[in-house]
């Protein structure tokens, strides 16, 4: 019982750390990228990759609010974590360090937004996408955890969560997911009840 009280009570402490005003920035960058219709590429190692996977069905779907309304406004984001005949031919042929650099130089254009999701902030894939994103003028958002890594000094925006375990680093990370995806709900379902961005032009 001592065990879990202590790390439910470990990841409270580092969830109060977490700056409100760095959740926002992010929310309202993801807004500005659904009304402008960017591109959103999520990547993360291991159960970052999870997240990633996560964050990319909860923004995906989870913001939508007439589903089966194919005219509706919708994100545009996809995990690069999750085509896995992909992932392993790029590991194979030019290393696993490259296997999202690569990814994004197929599809990647200026304007588009990045989520690095990591724990150390120095996977060597994750560094080299964010290099590839910078050099394409992308913005690069990081969820981070301990110190932040190279990553923290790289990217445009970050949260990051101070705490060096990596369970709970992921558990903010998941917490953050559905945060970020439910406070984009209400911002949109406030835009979308004036009409402004609720339908797309069908062509």
């Amino acid at each position: 019982m001592d065990f879990v009280k202590e790390y439910i009570n470990k990841l409270k402490e580092g969830l109060d750390k977490l700056n409100p005003s760095d959740i926002e920035r992010v929310v309202d960058i993801l807004l500005n990228a659904w009304k402008n219709n960017q591109q959103i590429f999520i990547i993360g190692n291991g159960g970052s990759a999870a997240i990633a996977s996560h964050l990319a069905c909860d923004l995906g779907k989870g913001t939508l609010k007439k589903i089966y309304d194919i005219t509706e406004k919708r994100f545009r984001v996809v995990s690069l974590t999750d085509n896995t005949p992909l992932l392993t031919a790029l590991a194979n042929d030019v290393t696993y360090n490259n296997v999202f650099s690569q990814q994004l130089n197929n599809l990647m254009v200026r304007g588009d937004i990045l989520i690095a999701i990591t724990g150390s902030g120095n996977s060597e894939n994750i560094v080299r996408a964010v290099k590839v994103a910078q050099e394409k003028k992308a913005v690069v958002i990081g969820f981070l955890g301990a110190n932040g890594g190279k990553v923290k000094n790289m990217v445009d925006y970050y949260i990051l969560y101070e705490d060096s375990h990596y369970g709970r680093i992921e558990d903010s990370h998941s917490i953050l997911s559905h945060l970020i995806t439910c406070w984009l709900r209400e911002k949109m379902r406030d835009l979308k009840s004036t009409g402004e961005f609720f339908k797309e032009e069908v062509k």
